[in-house]
């Protein structure tokens, strides 16, 4: 056996590199033709959107767009495209519209103008209409429609609330359903599930009858409705405690649980798009997506029994995302990762049990005991709260570290989300050089069930930092990591953590890396988009009876205290967090000499797209690690 190098912590040689993160690329958005044998997904290329198609047959993959950047505006993005008859409709991230184009030539024409922006097409079975989500510009969300060939005028389907999601058409084409809610409520809060008849008429376009409200409420979210076959939607409902699907029949009124309490398949919808269950074409059977303390498995459930088995061939995906069903047989696709496999796009037989690779987000040539693989933990905050997280500890080939490992402790945005245990580059490109990682999923946090989540009303900047500190404590009290060389980094809701901890417990932490984090909490209620608008409301408490509030839990208003080193990551363009709440930190530092570097990417926003940034934002992350805390 060849003996082990003795190397410090953090400093190991990794095979993963700045540049071959940069290089990877983003899958997104899996559909399926009506043929029932061409899958098409979008490729994020260094911030370009690029629909990909394949068929089942065995002819290679097919780029279809190549001078319009397939990417929805609406909101946070997502629900960018579909496909249908031989045609894919994508929004185009340069004007917001609508574009159909054939599958198999031609160039990709205009279907809606460029009023506003759309997203979420939904193609009627008959092929004539798309509806859609459609925001105006001016802070109006509506479902509108328009002809598949994009010869008259769209016109308004649905208003009258604050947002909508998820429209879909049943297979008659007799009824649309979807997803609306209001302000205050964000979609994990509350939503109502309406459905509508189709109107018969010699209109040009479909008009809708009385909507009426079959599920949801104000304290109940509802998650992406489904037509079983003409007279039953299914549902995801988190109102026992858990995001559970259910089945409404039509015409009884008669509601039944396809799937048992305690059990997660919600996400919360921060995107459009989003499924994380699937009916199966013959409507007798869904693949969803179970959640167990991050890990993420699919199963069968058959809808007559309602027997629930895993899908074994499926077994090694540990995050499954972008379910989508072959309108008919027993096949669905999706995209699949886990801790040591960057995502895939794979397509499934549940007839014959077997499974095809049809898309690499990325080269898979290091092998997987290279890297770290993921482990859930939880632990008990100074009140016993339980609190859970992930963690990858350092992996390395041939090396041995000296002494015990630093930590970056992660803390995700949102903050009204979760760090599911699929492909995490920041973990490996960290646990491959001898860092420990801990993704901190806080009280808040969704996945562990509707309580778990409520935990953070009211309570933003308290349990995120105090969850952050105490998984650091649980840590060292277990001797796995270098207690004086603790890392807490962040993006967004995440950035917020960082700046809030640091301010509010100087000592907490050795550094602090802030990705365009929350700085001032009344900047951001008055400056931020329309969906987060009001999502202060219950974070922190409605203005201007909670200003006291606000201003204690804005890391601007305390930066003197800050005084551990700190590396600040902005985008210009970000409209989700303005380049001016990083700016005010920095200022801050600046006046107390505070160690710091600053970063402000050109042309990027809330996240990272382009090759250059990423290969520069991880560079720029080793180095300041290297300077401020592994050399100290």
């Amino acid at each position: 056996m060849t003996e082990k190098k003795r190397r410090q912590f953090g400093l190991w040689d990794s095979p993963i590199t700045a540049s071959s993160l940069a290089a990877g690329r983003r899958l997104d958005g899996v559909a399926w033709d009506t043929d029932g044998e061409t899958v098409v997904w979008l490729e994020g290329r260094s911030g370009h959107g690029v629909l990909v198609s394949q068929s089942s047959l065995g002819d290679a993959a097919c780029d279809l767009t190549s001078d319009l950047s397939v990417r929805a505006k609406v909101g946070y993005g997502g629900g960018d495209s579909t496909v249908a008859d031989g045609h894919v409709y994508f929004a185009a991230h340069l004007n917001g519209q609508l574009y159909r184009q054939r599958l198999s030539e031609g160039a990709a024409r205009p279907v809606t103008s460029s009023f506003g922006s759309a997203c979420s097409p939904a193609v009627s079975p008959d092929g004539a209409s798309i509806a859609y989500v459609h925001n105006d510009g001016v802070g109006n969300d509506r479902i509108a429609v328009v002809d598949s060939e994009g010869k008259h005028w769209p016109q308004v389907l649905v208003s009258g609330h604050d947002f909508f999601m998820q429209p879909r058409w049943s297979p008659d084409g007799r009824r649309l359903c979807w997803i609306a809610w209001d302000h205050p409520n964000m979609p994990w809060d509350g939503t109502t599930l309406y459905v509508a008849d189709v109107l018969d008429g010699s209109s040009l376009l479909p008009r809708l009858g009385e909507a009426r409200a079959i599920a949801g409420g104000s304290d109940i979210a509802i998650f992406q409705p489904e037509f079983i076959d003409d007279r039953r939607i299914a549902f995801i409902s988190d109102e026992t405690g858990s995001g559970r699907i259910a089945e409404y029949d039509l015409e009884t009124s008669e509601r039944r649980w396809l799937t048992p309490d305690g059990i997660e398949h919600g996400l919360p919808a921060w995107r459009f798009g989003m499924r994380t269950y699937v009916v199966i074409g013959d409507g007798r059977t869904l693949v969803a997506a179970r959640n167990v303390q991050g890990f993420q498995s699919l199963w069968q459930i058959d809808l007559d029994t309602l027997n629930a088995e895993p899908i074994q061939a499926t077994e090694d995906y540990t995050e499954i995302t972008d379910i989508a069903a072959a309108p008919a047989r027993r096949r669905f696709a999706f995209i699949g990762s886990r801790t040591d496999c960057p995502p895939r796009v794979v397509q499934h037989d549940l007839e014959t049990g077997t499974s095809r690779v049809l898309a690499r987000a990325a080269a898979e040539t290091i092998p997987a005991a290279a890297l770290s693989k993921c482990e859930p933990i939880s632990w008990k905050t100074n009140n016993a709260e339980t609190v859970h997280g992930l963690f990858f500890p350092p992996a390395g080939q041939g090396v041995e570290g000296i002494g015990k490992p630093p930590l970056i402790a992660m803390i995700h945005g949102g903050p009204t989300s979760q760090v599911r245990a699929g492909w995490k580059p920041d973990a490996q490109f960290f646990a491959t050089r001898g860092y420990a990682v801990l993704y901190v999923n806080y009280r808040g946090s969704t996945g562990y069930g509707r309580n778990y989540m409520l935990k953070l009303r009211g309570n933003w900047g308290i349990c995120d930092v105090e969850d952050a500190i105490s998984g650091k404590e649980a840590l060292v009290a277990e001797g796995r990591i270098d207690p004086h060389r603790t890392v807490i980094m962040g993006g967004s809701a995440g950035g917020f953590t960082v700046l809030h901890a640091l301010s509010q417990h100087p000592q907490s932490f050795t550094a602090g890396v802030s990705l365009y984090g929350v700085a001032d909490q009344f900047h951001l209620a008055a400056q931020t988009h329309k969906f987060e608008s009001r999502y202060l409301d219950t974070m922190l408490g409605p203005l201007p009876e909670a200003a006291s509030v606000y201003r204690e839990r804005s890391p601007v208003y305390h930066a003197d205290r800050i005084t551990r080193p700190l590396a600040i990551f902005q985008g210009e363009i970000d409209r989700v967090v303005p380049q001016a709440q990083s700016d005010a930190i920095v200022e801050a530092l600046k006046r107390t000499g505070s160690p710091h570097i600053y970063h402000v990417y050109k042309d990027e926003g809330h996240g990272w797209r382009k090759r250059e940034t990423i290969e520069h934002f991880y560079h720029a992350v080793e180095e300041f690690l290297k300077t401020h805390v592994l050399y100290t």
